[in-house]
Order: C-alpha cells, then sequence, then structure tokens
C-alpha cells in the first residue's frame, strides 16, 4: 500500500529542527525513530500555537497511534531542516494531526518523512477518555482556517 504524500500547501505550522550529532545513524542519515521525536516536539509546539487556552498542566490527550512514511534519508547536510503541522480531522474524542519533515526552501522544499497521530483526550483525575472540547475545536478550526 502506497501513502499518498502531503499536501504541503496545507501547513499552516512550521517549526524549525535542529538535527544534532547523536540523532544520527552509522550511515550518516537521521534515525527514522527520531523522526517521531521530531513529530512530537512539533506538537506540543503546534497545540500552544493553535489553542490560546491550550494548558499543558489542565488539558492532556493520550496517543493512540503512529504513524511514519520515509521517503528521503535527512542528513547534517540538508538546510532550513523542519517539522509541519496541521490537524487533519476530528472525532467525538480523539483528533487526528498530520506532519511532514521537511528541508531545503519553503519554495522547493525536499520531503523526508510524513505521519499521523491520533490524540485521545483524556481527563487525568478521572483516568478516562473525555470528549473534545468544543473550545478546543473552534480554536484549531479557526488556527486551520477552517469553518
Amino acid at each position: 500500500m502506497t501513502t499518498p504524500k502531503p499536501n504541503l500547501q496545507n501547513f499552516r505550522f512550521d517549526l524549525p529542527i535542529q538535527i544534532r550529532w547523536n540523532d544520527l545513524d552509522p550511515l550518516g542519515h537521521v534515525n527514522n525513530a527520531l523522526f517521531i521525536t521530531y513529530f512530537e516536539f512539533g506538537r506540543s509546539h503546534y497545540m500552544l500555537k493553535a489553542s490560546k487556552i491550550w494548558d499543558w498542566t489542565k488539558n492532556m490527550f493520550l496517543v493512540g497511534d503512529v504513524q511514519a512514511t520515509f521517503y528521503k534519508e535527512l542528513t547534517m547536510l540538508h538546510t532550513e531542516p523542519r517539522v509541519l503541522v496541521r490537524t487533519h480531522s476530528f472525532g467525538t474524542k480523539s483528533f487526528v494531526l498530520e506532519y511532514a519533515v521537511c528541508s531545503g526552501s519553503k519554495d522547493e522544499p525536499i520531503l523526508h518523512s510524513s505521519g499521523k497521530t491520533t490524540q485521545i483526550m483524556f481527563d487525568t483525575k478521572s483516568r478516562s477518555t473525555i470528549e473534545i472540547p468544543q473550545w478546543l475545536r473552534e480554536e484549531i478550526n479557526s488556527f486551520e482556517d477552517k469553518k
């Protein structure tokens, strides 16, 4: 099964990432496992940017699924590495974020990896899943410019 490449024009949020020497494997490219860390890094900053109300000490979700597809190696020689994040879809208690790890100019980006994660809203006191708050849907839709 071939995963379609994401349309990079659909992403409103991007965040520079720093490739560290210890991110590299013996072949000199970023280890595949690090792309999930880049997704996580992007996700945490995306939530703070997309929602003015979001508070990590009060609002929480669990990651229920992670998917990653790799297209081209990422090395220390690639310029302007960054992770792009957008909300793909909402369910009742969960939402899906989509990611792209790119390098190069924004006019001619090189796509290295894409992926998705499913976030499940979670109440830390009752230790149970909860519905996505309406305010969160509204803020993310506003940020993503969706009606």
